[in-house]
């Protein structure tokens, strides 16, 4: 061998002098700043609508600014599933079009419930599924509206509002929506004749028309889908964290939670 193997290697300046015992506390400050860091970067910000019995107000507002003024199915398996995990969240109530729209490119962001169709699928990370929703066509209780197909509605003015994927789906497809910013309205432009038919989820419809306007005998005259309903985070959100808030999901789905919630919500 060359001679300079056979030789003992001289000791780095790391190895000797002041720096051998400053450095590892120094890097060990370096460690505990990055895991704070990464723990505040962790706080979670999800966002729904006031879509009663899925998502509601108890304040009777169609906003709420912390958890405990939101209930409903899909709220409650979210707060079964963070019950699950150690992340800090901030849960609040919004317009389905601004929060839609807030959440895309903003990191540990969520938006729900949260319908996964095709066109939305690279749009966000996906936890789920909560529950499901059921594409419903509604007309008014003394309508003598009837549908074998949802072909027969294009002749028909269709209540809806903006951001709602029933709505959007309509649209794309031509048919005639009048759209707002949210539902709560649409009951009654059903009675007004300012519409024929209102597109919404079928336990939506009838729980809004009576709470929001004492509108009781909607006529479900056509169901033409079904959809799961899911919690959409954001593509900026690390896919470990979404990992974690769906093992807790799952865990919370197999030990009968999720069911137990449904049920407690059955008309």
């Amino acid at each position: 061998l060359p001679i300079y193997k056979s030789m003992p290697a001289k000791p780095g300046p790391e190895m000797t002098g002041p720096l051998k015992f400053i450095r590892p506390v120094l890097q060990g400050l370096l460690m505990l700043a990055v895991v704070s860091s990464a723990v505040a970067d962790e706080k979670l910000y999800i966002f729904t609508e006031n879509y009663p019995p899925y998502n509601a107000s108890t304040t009777g507002q169609g906003f709420a600014h912390n958890e405990d003024d939101i209930t409903g199915i899909c709220t409650d398996m979210v707060k079964t599933m963070m019950e699950r995990v150690d992340y800090e969240y901030v849960m609040k109530m919004r317009d389905w079009s601004r929060a839609y729209e807030w959440v895309q490119g903003r990191e540990n962001h969520a938006l729900f419930c949260t319908a996964r169709t095709e066109e939305r699928e690279d749009e966000f990370q996906w936890v789920g599924p909560l529950a499901s929703i059921k594409w419903t066509l509604f007309a008014a209780p003394d309508s003598n509206i009837q549908l074998e197909s949802l072909e027969g509605a294009r002749q028909y003015k269709i209540a809806g509002y903006k951001g709602d994927v029933m709505s959007d789906y309509l649209v794309s497809e031509g048919f005639d929506l009048v759209m707002t910013v949210s539902g709560e309205q649409n009951p009654r432009r059903l009675v007004l004749g300012q519409a024929d038919l209102w597109v919404t989820d079928g336990l939506v419809g009838p729980l809004v028309a009576e709470e929001e306007h004492d509108i009781t005998g909607l006529k479900p005259v056509l169901v033409f889908r079904e959809t799961p309903m899911y919690l959409a985070v954001s593509n900026e959100t690390a896919p470990a964290i979404v990992e974690d808030l769906q093992a807790a999901l799952d865990e919370a789905r197999d030990s009968g939670a999720l069911d137990s919630i449904a049920q407690r919500y059955e008309p």
